[in-house]
């Protein structure tokens, strides 16, 4: 049995200066009251590890509003405004990472792995300051893995044991980020007695706490 809180009990976890991946794209498949809850508490000096910012007031975004982080890294900021600002007026901490090496280091955190290699970014800014390994002749960016503190994810459905099922495209960010965090807390639309085994997306051993998403 998985132990199921209150939004403010997951969230009171969280201290100030915490790392927290945020699973979502965009708004789709984003923990919004777990974020909202990030919020209301006022947790500072965050570092964040998303796929992007969302929209200034939307989720995410809210987190940059509110200047509650110090870092981010993400790979797409350009439908937050925002974000660019404070990135530009260096109050904010922004890492670019391309999308798809940035699920490659969570991935490789997940799975243990030392690191992943990608050629992605050769002769660019994002080769600067990291080391590079040659195989059969080609040269490639060695990428290290890239865990966190927490992990805030969505899902459609949980049940009793922490197995979650996702609907459509909610799943992105969400499944790989949970297996890379010490602590991974599920937002679910849908709480069931057991899911049916073809319907589980994360195993439950993944999963710490579960909260069930209220509605307004």
């Amino acid at each position: 049995m998985k132990k199921f809180v209150s939004a403010k009990e997951a969230i009171n976890l969280i201290k100030d200066g915490a790392s927290i991946m945020i699973g979502g794209f965009l708004s789709c498949g984003a923990p919004d009251k777990l974020i909202d809850e990030l919020v209301e508490q006022n947790k500072k000096n965050l570092t964040l590890i998303c796929n992007d910012t969302s929209y200034p007031d939307v989720d995410k975004g809210k987190l940059i509003t509110n200047r509650l982080a110090k870092k981010l890294i993400a790979a797409h900021i350009g439908t937050n405004p925002e974000t660019g600002r404070q990135m530009q007026n260096k109050e904010l901490d922004v890492e670019l990472v391309p999308m798809g090496t940035l699920v490659e280091k969570i991935r490789a955190k997940g799975a243990g792995l030392g690191g992943v290699l990608t050629q992605t970014g050769l002769g660019t800014i994002l080769e600067d300051h990291k080391e590079t390994v040659e195989v059969d002749g080609k040269k490639f960016i060695f990428e290290k893995p890239l865990g966190a503190d927490f992990a805030l994810i969505y899902g459609t459905k949980a049940d009793k044991y922490g197995n979650v099922s996702f609907y459509g495209t909610t799943r992105n960010f969400n499944t790989v980020m949970a297996t890379a965090a010490d602590t991974v807390i599920v937002q679910a639309d849908e709480i069931v007695e057991c899911l049916d085994p073809n319907e589980v997306v994360i195993p439950g051993l993944f999963i710490d706490y579960i909260v069930k998403r209220e509605e307004n």
